[in-house]
């Protein structure tokens, strides 16, 4: 078994922030929805290793009601954590490294997309 993606949640419109977060601020690749899907609206994004394989796909679905996921998260590990800190915190986004000590074999962030769901950044110790 292998995870294909995460879904996370955004308002109906909500796609420039998710944009602005996952695109922007984590460095993930947008990919086209199938076509079958684009009038539902969100967007999803892809990291990719080295090689171009995908390493992580997350998808951003629009919700309505749209309630935010505040405990419930996907967790991304990335190479350099402090760089991807900086660019959150120049984005205007709230980093929260209280925590980054405390997930053994790793340091940490919690941080929130633009429409308020949690996300934590990992890399290796």
């Amino acid at each position: 078994m292998r995870l294909h993606h995460v879904q996370v949640a955004c308002p109906p419109g909500g796609e420039h922030g998710a944009r602005r977060f996952y695109g922007d601020g984590l460095g993930m690749t947008e990919v086209d929805k199938p076509a079958d899907l684009v009038a539902r609206g969100g967007c999803w994004f892809r990291a990719y290793d080295d090689s171009g394989a995908v390493a992580a796909e997350l998808h951003v679905g629009v919700e309505e009601p749209f309630t935010p996921a505040r405990k419930a998260h996907p967790a991304l590990v990335v190479d350099d954590l402090d760089e991807v800190a900086e660019r959150l915190r120049r984005l205007g986004f709230e980093v929260d490294e209280s925590q980054r000590d405390t997930f053994p074999g790793h340091v940490r962030f919690h941080t929130f997309d633009g429409h308020g769901n949690r996300v934590e950044v990992l890399a290796d110790a």
